[in-house]
């Protein structure tokens, strides 16, 4: 069947029918008349020389050629209308998608993002935000922004940006704290990184109390908690300067500790779009500007 050919009139009757298996409801859907679709059903029919539908007294039932055709054409028409979105203002954007784990999106890209947009006109990007938990083949992602040490199976990893760790927390929590000894008296808030503590701890050379605060799963989150007076947090402060600027966090001390840096990551069976390019460029282009303050 020549590609010319095609009876797209009828396919997108059938596929409608298929969905609602009623030819009375697939005509509300495409504006026409019931018969119009039965009739096109039967061209469509009568062309590949097979019946589609079992007709029965109330309604239809795919036969097993029609069931065999759905998921192709739904599929087409799925591509073709994600296709035509892309022209939505009048130009061709090309959709880019990225998972970025939620410190890096709010403390470091969603200040820029305005910047990006203005600078990259034909690029309709989307975000996704996680706990640094991401499958890139799964949720179809062209990138992954995420903290770790740069090892993640078939996956490309590009270092962006080293955050080293420190405790933040409200400025009354700061005000009893005058050695690193003092934070046995604090509640100390955890991510679901164990070791991260006791790594502090050890750099600013004494032992490490017990941890008894809650476990967070978002650093964004444990920091927003420990902004509220609820304990002290232990987070990359490169990632909360607008709020270590307006004095709602503290770091009451100035030892760091580096547990790991957010990596720029693609799949190695990704092939590499002109999107894809111009958003990594932007991004190593953006990685030494610090944020612009309020």
């Amino acid at each position: 069947m020549e590609r010319a050919q095609l009876p797209l009139n009828a396919l997108r009757a059938f596929e409608a029918a298929a969905r609602h298996l009623n030819f009375t409801r697939a005509a509300i859907e495409l504006c026409v008349s019931q018969g119009a679709v039965s009739h096109q059903v039967a061209q469509l029919e009568g062309r590949l020389g097979t019946r589609l539908f079992h007709r029965l007294p109330r309604g239809l039932a795919l036969t097993d050629e029609g069931d065999r055709l759905v998921p192709v054409l739904a599929e087409m028409f799925d591509r073709v209308a994600a296709t035509l979105d892309q022209y939505g203002d009048g130009r061709f954007r090309e959709p880019l998608k990225v998972g970025v784990v939620g410190t890096f999106a709010t403390g470091w890209l969603l200040p820029r993002l305005d910047a990006f947009a203005r600078a990259h006109p034909s690029i309709d990007l989307r975000i996704s935000t996680n706990n640094n938990r991401v499958d890139l083949a799964a949720e179809a992602l062209d990138y992954a922004i995420r903290f770790g040490h740069g090892a993640w199976h078939g996956t490309q990893a590009e270092p962006l940006l080293a955050t080293p760790m420190t405790p933040v927390c409200a400025p009354a929590v700061a005000a009893r704290l005058k050695t690193p000894v003092d934070l046995g008296h604090e509640r100390l808030l955890r991510s679901y990184r164990p070791d991260e503590w006791a790594l502090w701890f050890d750099a600013a050379g004494v032992a490490a109390p017990a941890l008894r605060g809650p476990v967070f799963d978002s650093s964004a989150l444990m920091v927003s908690a420990a902004a509220t007076g609820l304990g002290v947090a232990l987070a990359p402060a490169a990632m909360f300067v607008r709020e270590l600027a307006s004095e709602a966090l503290v770091q009451p001390f100035t030892v760091e500790v580096d547990v790991g840096r957010y990596w720029l990551t693609r799949l190695m069976s990704r092939p590499e779009t002109a999107a894809m390019r111009q958003f990594r460029d932007w991004l190593v282009d953006e990685i030494d500007r610090p944020p612009a303050l309020p």
